[in-house]
């Protein structure tokens, strides 16, 4: 279904969706596997593991910007191979590390740093090289298809790695993610990239100077930038204080709560799998405002259970809310994805998209944000709180002219709203 013959997509975008499957199942292995082996071979503390939770996000920080700017001076699918590349090696050093009784904290953690910078670099330049191998008018359609893949990883992955890892063991677990890995790799080098104009190259900071002003001006990204920082930082108040309510305040049971948690990549594979049928039929800028207001009704649900008297039924709400967190914002993604793809000079596709993956940075601010609030007033308060966080960013799309695009745009647009 995934995969199914189009004639609208070449062998070379095929080989690239086939190698996003590999690498992003090989991510999701390694996100569920680690923090069991920290926990369960290597006895690791909670504040061991919320360290090493969060020294894994820093490269989205710290590296985004510069893969950017590597993005759009060298071959993406080159980078993108070298990336892969790097996360495998960083992944067969675990399994050798693990065999040989050796695997420790600082180095599971260390390990799982270099994994990550791979998994950025390929993240960056993924949605960079989409436009060179497929054509403006099949955009929306290929990157339903590239994200449905990943909807798919993130279903699957996290199950099977739990699976390895406690019924075969971590080293199986990192091995799998190993040969995905390197799958990947392989997949990419077949993939034919016509060379891009050489372009002058200026210092690193004029580069990313460049590519920042062309957001920040921009009428339809600087707002779906926004849009999108607010409802990270929003899902992440949700994700930090939920499993507290529904436990001491619902009275839910830890495998119900999984359940209600899961819900969330339902939602998504729901979502990418019909987005196809539902973006055929309505108009470009609906699409981009339907995650936000679907975004918003979640956690309306979500926060609604407070009220609800009965556990059973609570659990059905929340997993209605956390449901909708993952089919409408699934448009959402695909959605604005063909959008900056498609007003994006091909020269800056690389930083821009490295621009957008800096929204990660309001996840960390939303679960400090949630825990405080939930700590001080109530983790019913705080997600109450997210309601107002997720109005915002649903304002903030409403008042823009994203919204009322009838179709999708045919080429870069100016600062001024006019084509060149």
């Amino acid at each position: 279904m995934i995969f199914r013959r189009n004639k609208a997509f070449s062998a070379d975008f095929t080989r690239l969706a086939w190698a996003n499957l590999s690498a992003q199942s090989a991510e999701q292995i390694v996100l569920s596997a680690a923090p069991m082996v920290a926990v369960l071979i290597l006895g690791a503390t909670v504040a061991q593991t919320g360290a090493m939770q969060t020294i894994l996000t820093l490269p989205f920080v710290l590296l985004a910007i510069p893969a950017g700017v590597l993005a759009d001076r060298l071959r993406r699918k080159t980078l993108m191979a070298w990336a892969e590349g790097l996360r495998a090696g960083s992944l067969l050093l675990l399994v050798i590390l693990i065999v040989a009784g050796q695997l420790n904290w600082i180095t599971l953690t260390a390990l799982g740093f270099i994994s990550v910078c791979g998994t950025v670099m390929f993240s960056v330049a993924a949605p960079a090289l989409v436009p060179a191998l497929v054509a403006s008018k099949y955009l929306v359609s290929a990157n339903a298809r590239i994200e449905l893949a990943r909807t798919s990883a993130f279903t699957v992955g996290p199950a099977l790695g739990g699976f390895l890892v406690g019924g075969i063991g971590a080293g199986a677990a990192f091995g799998v993610a190993t040969i995905l890995s390197i799958l990947a790799v392989r997949m990419l080098q077949g993939i034919n990239e016509q060379v891009r104009p050489r372009q002058q190259h200026r210092r690193p900071v004029q580069e990313i100077k460049e590519g920042v002003a062309f957001i920040a001006s921009h009428p339809l990204l600087a707002p779906i930038f926004l849009t999108q920082f607010i409802f990270s930082a929003g899902m992440f108040m949700i994700l930090a204080v939920f499993v507290p309510h529904a436990v001491h305040g619902l009275g839910l049971s830890a495998s119900s709560v999984g359940l209600v948690m899961a819900m969330l990549g339902g939602g998504l594979f729901f979502g990418a799998v019909l987005s196809g049928a539902v973006l055929s039929r309505i108009s470009f800028g609906a699409a981009i405002g339907i995650g936000p207001f679907t975004g918003l009704a979640g956690s309306i649900f979500i926060a609604a259970t407070a009220w609800v008297p009965s556990a059973p039924l609570a659990g059905l709400v929340a997993g209605f809310g956390f449901f909708l967190l993952g089919a409408g914002p699934i448009l959402w993604v695909i959605s604005t994805t063909t959008l900056r793809q498609s007003v994006t000079p091909a020269e800056l596709l690389g930083r821009v998209s490295a621009i957008n993956i800096l929204t990660y940075g309001a996840r960390p601010l939303g679960a400090g944000l949630g825990t405080v609030i939930g700590s001080q007033f109530g983790a019913e308060v705080s997600l109450m709180a997210t309601v107002i966080i997720f109005a915002l960013q649903a304002a903030v799309i409403s008042i823009s002219p994203a919204v009322r695009l009838s179709e999708q745009p045919s080429g870069p647009i100016l600062t001024d709203g006019a084509h060149p």
